[in-house]
């Protein structure tokens, strides 16, 4: 299981910038796409949350894996 910030930092370091925030909720754009990201920081994310994560920022659930 990863962690919800370790994901997220992943997430930023291959081009999603956060726009804006509030509370747990952040708004990630990168290009013309926007995602909300609603997960706090230390949350565990399983196997089915990171296969939603990954389907909704457009990766294969191992192109995740490898950022």
């Amino acid at each position: 299981m990863a962690k919800a910030a370790r994901v997220l930092a992943a997430l930023k370091r291959d081009g999603w910038i956060e726009r804006r925030r509030v509370g747990s909720h952040r708004v990630l754009v990168n290009g013309d796409r926007q995602r909300i990201w609603a997960y706090h920081d230390g949350a565990d994310l399983g196997g089915p949350a990171m296969a939603r994560v990954a389907k909704d920022y457009g990766y294969t659930l191992a192109e995740l894996r490898r950022l």
